[in-house]
C-alpha cells in the first residue's frame, strides 16, 4: 500500500515559503471564558464582498455594496473564502495562495503577507475547523487550522503528498482523516481516504475525471465524476452512476443541513460553450442520483448556482433571471434581475456570477460593471452598485455566512 509522506512544519519553517513578509493585522481571539470578546461582537453580523478584477481585489460592504477599499495584485486572480471568523479570503495567483484581510475585524483591507507557496495553486477547502490547500503542480496538500490565518505569519501546517501531481482537491474530516483525489497530469480516477499519519485506509477509482467536492449533512462528501458522482458516507465509498453514458458533474452546491447535493450536469463531452440545461441531484441518505431538466431558457454556468438559508437551490440563468428551486429541482420562484447574456468563450472570462448568503443573493453583471443584492423572499433588489472595474470571480465572507 502506498504510504504518502505527511510532515508537520514548524511555523518558522513554513513561513520561509512566503513571498513577502509584512506585519499583518491581529485576528480577534476568544476570551478566556470561551465567549466572544468585544471585537467579535462588533462585527458579528457584518459581511464583505471580495471581487477579483484585472489587477487586484475590490472589497465592498455586504449590506450597502459601498466600496470599502481595494488591494492590488497582478495576474489572473481567483478567490475563495478562508472560512475563518474574521473574513479573510484566499486569493490565488501564479505564485500561490495569498491571504487577504477584508477589514471585517481590522477595518483594513490589505494582503497580510501570508503566501502559501504553490507551483499551481488550486482548490482551497475549509471544513470542520481545518483547511486544505491543493497544489495542482505537485499534488501536495497543505493542512492547517482554519482560524490560524491573518496573523502575518504562516501557521503551523502539515503536508500530504499525492501519488502524482494532478488537478485535485482534498478535504480534512472532523475525525482527522483526509479525502484526497487520485490522478495524474493526464487523467483523474478517484479518491483516497488517508489516516492522520498519512497512511491509506481506502480508495475508490470508479470516478473518471474526478473534480470538485462538497460536504453535506452528517459529513457525507460528494465528488463529481464524468459518469455520475462518488459518495463517501459512514466510512465507505459508493459510486452513483449517471443515467447517461457521459454524465459529468464537476461542482457540488451543498449545505451542512441538507442531505441533497445539487451538482452541475453535462451530457455532451464535445459541447461548445459553458451553458448547461440540466442539474444533477444527489440524495446522500438514499444514495441516489437523479437528473432534472430545467425549464426552457434556464441555462447556467458553474458560477451560477448556490444554496439559500432554507436549503433551496438558487440559480442565475443566462436569460437574466434568478430562480429558486426546491430540493426536487422544481422552480418555485423566478425574477428578472439582469440583462440576458451569452456563454463565455473560455471559463476564465468575466461573466455573471452568483453567491448566496442566507436569504440574500449577490449577482454580478460584468457587461455593466454592476453588482446587486437580491432579497430571496421578495425578489426585490436591496442594494446595487456600479464598479470602476470589470468584476470577475467573487466571494462573500463574514459571520452571517457561517
Amino acid at each position: 500500500m502506498h504510504r504518502p509522506a505527511r510532515s508537520r512544519l514548524a511555523a518558522g519553517a513554513i513561513a520561509t515559503l512566503a513571498v513577502v513578509a509584512l506585519a499583518g493585522c491581529a485576528t480577534a481571539a476568544p476570551s478566556a471564558s470561551g465567549e466572544p470578546d468585544a471585537s467579535d461582537a462588533a462585527h458579528e453580523g457584518d459581511t464583505r464582498v471580495a471581487i477579483a478584477y484585472d489587477g487586484g481585489i475590490v472589497v465592498l460592504d455586504g449590506e450597502t455594496l459601498n466600496t470599502v477599499d481595494s488591494a492590488e495584485l497582478d495576474g489572473f486572480l481567483r478567490v475563495n473564502p478562508a472560512g475563518d471568523h474574521d473574513g479573510h479570503v484566499f486569493v490565488t495567483a501564479a505564485d500561490g495562495f495569498h491571504v487577504l484581510d477584508t477589514g471585517l475585524a481590522s477595518d483594513a483591507v490589505e494582503f497580510t503577507g501570508e503566501v502559501f507557496d504553490a507551483v499551481t495553486p488550486g482548490h482551497a477547502t475549509p471544513h470542520a475547523g481545518r483547511t486544505a490547500l491543493f497544489d495542482d503542480g505537485t499534488g501536495d496538500v497543505t493542512l492547517f487550522d482554519t482560524d490560524a490565518v491573518g496573523t502575518g505569519s504562516l501557521p503551523e501546517a502539515e503536508t500530504l503528498t499525492s501519488e502524482e501531481a494532478h488537478h485535485g482537491v482534498a478535504i480534512e474530516l472532523s475525525d482527522g482523516t483526509v479525502l484526497s483525489t487520485i490522478g495524474t497530469a493526464d487523467s483523474r480516477s478517484g479518491v483516497r481516504l488517508l489516516a492522520e499519519d498519512g497512511s491509506e485506509l481506502a480508495r475508490n477509482e470508479q470516478c473518471p475525471g474526478v473534480h470538485g467536492e462538497g460536504a453535506l449533512k452528517g459529513e457525507a462528501v460528494v465528488f463529481g465524476c464524468e459518469d455520475g458522482a462518488l459518495l463517501f458516507a459512514d466510512g465507505a465509498f459508493t459510486k452513483l452512476d449517471a443515467p447517461d453514458a457521459f454524465g459529468r458533474s464537476g461542482n457540488a452546491y451543498v449545505t451542512d443541513t441538507s442531505a441533497i447535493a445539487a451538482m452541475d450536469y453535462k451530457t455532451d463531452p464535445d459541447q461548445e460553450g459553458y451553458l448547461l440545461s440540466k442539474l444533477a441531484l444527489v440524495d446522500t441518505e438514499a444514495q441516489e442520483l437523479s437528473v432534472v431538466d430545467l425549464p426552457e431558457g434556464v441555462e447556467y454556468t458553474w458560477r451560477g448556482v448556490g444554496r439559500d438559508g432554507h436549503d433551496n437551490i438558487i440559480m442565475l440563468a443566462s436569460d437574466g433571471t434568478l430562480n429558486v428551486l426546491d430540493e426536487t429541482g422544481e422552480v418555485i420562484d423566478s425574477w428578472s434581475v439582469i440583462e440576458p447574456w451569452e456563454s463565455p468563450e473560455e471559463w476564465q472570462q468575466p461573466h455573471p456570477g452568483l453567491r448566496v448568503v442566507g436569504d440574500i443573493a449577490y449577482v454580478t453583471e460584468p457587461a455593466a460593471n454592476r453588482i446587486l443584492a437580491v432579497d430571496l423572499h421578495t425578489g426585490e433588489i436591496s442594494a446595487e452598485a456600479t464598479l470602476d472595474v470589470v468584476p470577475g470571480e467573487f466571494v462573500v465572507v463574514g459571520a452571517a455566512g457561517h
